[in-house]
């Protein structure tokens, strides 16, 4: 009998850096310790009949399956057997189980944990080795032209290359990753999720929209990505006619700067000046790239007002999660805080947990 295969993959959080991956330029993610499992029995089929905890019923994907073929939740794993087999390696059948702990529709990339553990459980499989860098882009192919979201590559990469930690400092003009020591606890401090617990989605058109903007601005510019301009500071966006164009580089050209500046300060221990970056970076986004909401500006509002040393909003926008730095001794008055705030104010209740930076997807093994 043909042994299961378990590839687990993590969702991540991105410290710092939103919207800059698909203009080539930083960003600075953790892997989180919330993972997505998939269980693999290779048959020698032609097809993957997959099921998860999470849904009803089982989904049949033919190995020969092309975009368009299966939507919902299993056009992420139809996606990654599409595009494994367009990237010219072999792809077995079987049945495959999804087992996930990674929230859905948080900010908390569920759709990359799950290409990846699907990714590494098919490669496992055919026996492939695959560099990490291109796991990444097949997995990226996979939500980018099979499931239809612009995504750029930050996701897959935290998923894939996340180390105990570490945070992932990713420079998408080679996407290169280097780690960057990211280790809170040692300084007293926790890194906290706050789950607004209104579901973002950046499959939609605003997603896009924001892309679209960046690259009407860049091609304003003449080049080919604001990446290009980052060294002339923002006196350079006086060639952008248009000023919602301009206001969305501002804020890429200035998030870029506060990446290097948050693994500057990480280098130091200096987690205040994190925390005053996490601030800049939140009004960024709520102010030139527009993509917060008023429940999460609320959150991160008060997170600060209660103690916290800064908090921005996490993920591509419209919803999802805040995180904050907060001295570990007014975690407690920190996350019920917000909590009570947040109910005050009419909205959903938030969700407020710990988390650090985890391990990678991987192989594993036991029971």
């Amino acid at each position: 009998m043909t042994a299961d295969i378990r590839f687990s993959a993590p969702g991540r959080i991105n410290l710092i850096g939103e919207h800059t991956d698909y203009n080539q330029g930083f960003a600075l993610p953790i892997a989180l310790p919330d993972r997505t499992t998939v269980t693999f029995r290779p048959d020698g089929g032609d097809a993957v009949v997959v099921r998860s905890d999470r849904e009803d019923g089982e989904v049949t994907i033919p190995l020969h399956t092309i975009p368009g073929d299966v939507t919902g939740w299993a056009a992420y794993v139809a996606g990654v057997v599409w595009s494994l087999r367009s990237s010219g390696h072999r792809v077995g059948g079987g049945t495959m189980h999804v087992a996930s702990r990674v929230e859905m529709g948080s900010g908390l990339s569920s759709s990359a944990a799950l290409e990846c553990a699907v990714l590494g459980a098919l490669s496992a499989a055919a026996g492939l080795r695959i560099h990490r860098t291109e796991q990444a882009r097949i997995a990226q192919r996979a939500e980018n032209d099979y499931v239809g979201a612009p995504t750029g590559l930050m996701d897959q990469l935290a998923s894939l290359c996340g180390e105990p930690r570490q945070a992932l400092l990713i420079d998408f003009r080679d996407d290169s990753v280097t780690p960057v020591p990211f280790d809170p606890a040692a300084a007293g401090l926790a890194l906290l999720v706050v789950n607004s617990n209104a579901p973002h989605r950046h499959a939609g058109g605003e997603y896009a929209a924001r892309r679209a903007s960046c690259e009407r601005a860049a091609a304003a510019l003449g080049v080919g990505s604001l990446r290009e301009v980052q060294d002339r500071g923002e006196a350079v966006l006086g060639g952008v006619a248009d000023p919602v164009d301009a206001r969305r580089a501002r804020h890429i050209l200035t998030e870029n700067q506060r990446v290097a500046d948050v693994v500057s300060a990480l280098g130091r221990a200096d987690f205040a000046a994190v925390g005053r970056l996490f601030d800049a970076s939140h009004a960024s986004m709520r102010d030139d790239f527009e993509i917060t909401t008023d429940h999460v500006d609320l959150i991160a509002d008060t997170a600060v007002r209660a103690g916290a040393l800064g908090a921005r909003m996490t993920g591509g926008g419209f919803g999802g999660c805040v995180i904050a730095l907060v001295d570990v001794d007014r975690c407690d008055v920190v996350a019920e805080t917000i909590r009570q705030t947040v109910v005050d104010a009419g909205f959903h209740p938030a969700t407020v947990t710990r988390t650090h930076a985890a391990a990678g997807a991987g192989v594993e093994t036991g029971s």
